[in-house]
């Protein structure tokens, strides 16, 4: 079945940037088969009040994350963990990573969500350090499925430092980038119908993209994207690809909403954890328990066009069958958020290309905001800098309604013959 995917990522940031494309774009998902369309997240505060009292299981050993990481190269030629999403913390340690000298050793290849293949001649070029105007780089992650990328400071600084690291590595050490997402021309792109009509699928472009130009030549890569594209035996893109190269990659998530909203930091259960560190998930009380307790389900829509509140069956699993391990990046209510670099909140010529963007595929009220308002809003959100996931108990009928109404005018569409 089609499926598109909206501009943001992750329907969760707290970025106000973020938040403003959230509510332009309805996020749908292809997993297992199924169009998964995520329209608003539950409230987490169950899931808050029910994880401590957890036991099943051995206890999780911590170790020095970028170690233990580096360490996982030695065993599979793929670690695949998620990008930043709006996370300073976790954008701090992928570029901790990238930066230590031992991971261009064990290192060949980078593939990142935040890239149109369609440009990877041009980027290619740029991280081997050719001339390439930095404007015309910007293509690559402005021009995607997911133009909150181009909101993301952590996207810029990631390109330009591994040109760098590769200006100072000898030729057979030097680091390739990889676009994952799929190869289109977003300027064609002019409404809801020039995507249909294209049928693409991000699962299958990165899946593509790891098969040919990592795995099938025996390189080693690590993966940056969205947990939900990496999981084991979910449809997602690496579930694709492990049916031909089954057991080559690690998979590593971070902790979602679990252990948020606690009364003090001393009552975590990762209150000894050093900062940052790895834990295996496999036979532990962490890796028992379900997706639920890291990310709560939202609404979908399936592709008879029926509404669920739970997450599909593939999900419906311990997370030790889903991921490899966890990374804690210290305690989950003091976790920071990205701020919106200077130069991306003051091109208003992209501002309201983003705006426009939103208008097009069916959000009318998208292009609405004035300038005024967006750097209003801007200033009130230095008011709180921490990165959280906003709660929202219900989700709301008439988005789910909209939601139910496409699906069907999609089906009848493909049963009328043209």
């Amino acid at each position: 079945m089609h499926r598109f995917e909206e501009m943001s990522h992750m329907l969760r940031l707290g970025s106000l940037f973020y938040t403003r494309v959230i509510r332009f774009y309805t996020r749908v998902i292809r997993c297992c088969g199924i169009t998964v369309l995520l329209l608003v997240l539950t409230s987490a505060t169950a899931y808050g009040q029910t994880q401590q009292g957890t036991t099943k299981g051995a206890e999780p050993i911590p170790q020095p994350a970028i170690s233990a990481i580096l360490a996982e190269f030695d065993k599979h030629e793929v670690v695949a963990m998620p990008q930043g999403h709006g996370m300073q913390d976790l954008n701090d340690f992928i570029l901790s990573l990238i930066r230590n000298p031992e991971f261009s050793e064990k290192v060949n290849d980078i593939e990142v969500e935040f890239g149109n293949s369609l440009y990877q001649p041009m980027l290619d070029r740029y991280i081997a350090g050719e001339d390439v105007p930095f404007t015309e780089l910007q293509k690559v992650w402005r021009k995607m499925g997911q133009p909150a990328s181009g909101a993301s400071g952590f996207v810029e600084q990631f390109f330009s430092l591994v040109r760098t690291l590769n200006q100072k590595l000898p030729p057979e050490r030097r680091l390739r980038v990889l676009a994952g997402d799929p190869a289109v021309d977003w300027d064609q792109i002019k409404g809801i119908q020039d995507l249909m009509a294209r049928h693409f699928d991000r699962e299958t472009s990165i899946a593509s993209v790891m098969e040919k130009e990592v795995l099938s030549k025996h390189r080693k890569a690590l993966m940056l994207f969205g947990t939900m594209h990496l999981m084991h035996g979910t449809g997602s893109a690496v579930s694709r690809y492990e049916k031909d190269y089954p057991n080559l990659t690690f998979v590593i998530s971070e902790l979602g909403v679990f252990d948020t909203d606690l009364p003090t930091l001393s009552s975590s259960r990762f209150a000894t954890w050093p900062t940052p560190s790895l834990a295996l998930a496999k036979g532990t009380w962490l890796g028992a328990l379900d997706l639920g307790h890291f990310i709560p389900p939202g609404t979908r829509i399936d592709q008879d066009c029926n509404v669920h509140h739970d997450f599909p069956e593939a999900l419906q699993k311990p997370m030790e069958e889903l991921v490899d391990g966890f990374l804690y990046l210290g305690p989950q209510d003091l976790r920071l958020r990205e701020k919106i670099p200077a130069d991306i909140a003051l091109d208003v010529t992209y501002r309201t290309e983003l705006q426009r963007g939103g208008a097009m595929i069916g959000f009318p009220n998208a292009a609405s905001e004035t300038s005024q308002e967006f750097d209003q809003q801007i200033v009130k959100s230095a008011e709180d800098p921490l990165f959280s996931i906003p709660k929202q108990p219900e989700p709301d009928p008439k988005l789910t309604q909209r939601a139910v109404q496409d699906c069907l005018d999609r089906l009848k569409n493909r049963s009328t013959p043209q």
